[in-house]
């Protein structure tokens, strides 16, 4: 998470490592993929990764960038946890708006279904 701090006209940026490490962890526990399962893949050891995941360590850039490509997230919703919005066309996001609460639920059901359909295979082909 990035926070944006303005002391006497100079803009600061704190990194919440703590948060991004939550959201890894949390994202890692949604593919069913074990902590030293990420660690051998980022070709990094299992402490180091631990340390990630409690916003101990901070991740290199190629680490971040190796974290979301495994996970199959952005680094938006590592830093700021929005999540796969740049593939999300606009007009369907307007589209939503017009639709009433119970049809928003039921594409929101409907894309959680595409979500764990994703995952199943996702796993079936990463699976050793």
């Amino acid at each position: 998470m990035l926070v944006i701090i303005i002391k006497k006209d100079v803009m600061y940026l704190d990194i919440q490592y703590n948060v991004i490490g939550n959201r890894i962890q949390m994202r890692r526990k949604e593919l069913g993929m074990k902590q030293y399962v990420l660690a051998e893949q980022l070709d990094i050891s299992n402490n180091h990764m631990s340390s990630i995941e409690n916003g101990r360590e901070k991740p290199s850039l190629e680490i971040l960038l190796h974290i979301c490509d495994i996970l199959k997230i952005t680094p938006d919703y590592l830093l700021l946890g929005n999540m796969h919005t740049d593939d999300i066309s606009q007009d369907i996001l307007a589209s939503l708006r017009l639709c009433s609460k119970e049809d928003v639920k039921l594409a929101r059901d409907f894309i959680e279904l595409l979500v764990e359909r994703n995952q199943t295979k996702w796993n079936q082909n990463h699976s050793t």
